[in-house]
């Protein structure tokens, strides 16, 4: 599941029309192909598809159109393919000149070694202006090997007619974890249904589990890895009582133990959700929904998981890397930026364009459900920067599973940490 490349532009569409087309202004670095008097031609690698990859092949003709020394092919590669293609590339020297992928295997993209340092290619207004956590996936000694181009998060959505039903105001639902049991009690008991869906079945990679509970472990003031991904830190205070109200919500009934889309079916009273859901289900919604932030501690603090893609540069010649980034310093430009999250339902990468009247006008207007998702952008966090993230994800996930199946917290949470210890040491 990690995070899910956002595919609402068909129903954003239907429901904003045709919108003008991305403006050619902007501040981009440089026409470096111009200035060393070639043409540079970048071949681009991304997974987008449907309205996403339209959008995005819209906007790279609207940049050559501006800039004629640049020509861009597009190539899209299924994101279950990328990085292995990406690696059999490396290794033939025949890798193309961007990729943009899933925000994290970007560390597993620089491990080529080739991964371009944009830190100076990029000016320093474009990376202040990008919400720092996203910038942790490409920072590495001093580096900058990544920008990112899209942006989601997670927030809590919950079904109104459920609430009304238990007696619930579904104008004001549940800010703490507290209100989230006592109101999950009051729903089961009214309706038959648990109030709040966990992801409880970790799958082939677990990723659903660990991005969804690396949220709680936030909020209650804890972190999964330490700051350098050399050891864990989940097995702290924090993870033991994150684990725990996972555990009691389970054992009450109040979240099922089932695989992952009881909420979406109807049989689920709440669930934390992607920002691309709101889009989805705008056009024909199965309930009537809400969004909201989601439910903290009332000791706790605010907290949510991001996604999103962000583009790594591949190109070996000087002039082309000056191309690259001159081109992805464009797209993310606050007139593109706009553009690029209007039409595709993606959230923006800018704090100027999440904070812009114009862009607060098109959610407000255009799909209002979206707001609570922008909201949580500054207190979206980065998942642990390591290209050792995906078997951290699943050694840890098949032990929050056992834990929710009865394990003792403490057990769980311990040989989690002796696992994740033993692969972040490459044991």
């Amino acid at each position: 599941m990690t995070t899910k490349s956002v595919r609402v532009g068909i129903a954003l569409a239907a429901m904003v029309g045709v919108l003008a087309t991305a403006a050619c202004g902007g501040t981009p670095a440089s026409d470096a192909a111009s200035k060393s008097g070639g043409k540079a031609e970048l071949t681009v690698w991304h997974y987008w598809d449907g309205n996403n990859a339209d959008t995005f092949a819209s906007m790279a003709k609207t940049y050559e159109a501006a800039h004629p020394t640049t020509t861009i092919k597009l190539v899209n590669v299924p994101g279950a393919d990328l990085l292995t293609k990406l690696q059999a590339a490396a290794q033939s020297r025949t890798l193309p000149d961007v990729v943009i992928g899933d925000l994290v295997t970007v560390p597993r993209m620089a491990q080529t070694g080739k991964a371009v340092d944009l830190k100076g290619l990029v000016p320093a207004s474009t990376w202040s202006d990008v919400y720092p956590e996203m910038l942790k996936f490409g920072s590495k000694d001093g580096k900058q090997v990544s920008i990112p181009v899209s942006s989601n998060t997670l927030a809590w959505m919950y079904n109104k007619t459920d609430f009304t039903k238990a007696g619930l105001d579904p104008a004001n639902p549940p800010k703490t974890w507290e209100e989230v049991q006592a109101a999950s009690a009051k729903i089961r008991a009214k309706t038959g249904k648990p109030g709040f869906e966990l992801f409880t079945t970790p799958g082939t990679d677990g990723e659903g589990v660990t991005w969804n509970f690396q949220v709680s472990l936030w909020q209650a003031g804890g972190e999964f890895l330490n700051a350098d991904n050399t050891k864990a830190a989940f097995n702290s205070a924090s993870g033991k009582k994150a684990l725990q109200y996972w555990v009691d919500l389970v054992k009450s009934k109040d979240s099922p133990l089932a695989p992952w889309g009881e909420f979406e079916k109807g049989k689920a009273s709440s669930a934390q959700e992607g920002s691309w859901m709101a889009g989805i289900w705008k056009p024909k919604p199965p309930f009537d929904f809400g969004v909201a932030q989601i439910p903290s501690p009332s000791d706790g603090q605010p907290a949510t998981n991001m996604g999103g893609e962000q583009a790594v540069v591949f190109a070996p010649d000087k002039a082309e890397q000056k191309a690259a980034a001159d081109f992805l310093t464009w797209f993310v430009d606050p007139a593109q930026n706009l553009s690029w999250s209007e039409k595709t339902g993606f959230l923006p990468v800018r704090k100027s364009v999440a904070d812009s009247a114009a862009y607060k006008e098109f959610v407000k207007t255009t799909l209002p459900e979206l707001q609570p998702f922008v909201d949580a952008l500054p207190t979206a966090k980065a998942r642990p920067a390591t290209p050792l993230y995906p078997q951290v994800s699943l050694a840890f996930a098949k032990q929050i599973e056992q834990a929710l199946h009865g394990k003792s917290v403490e057990s769980a949470l311990a040989d989690a940490e002796s696992e994740v210890n033993t692969i972040l040491a490459g044991k």
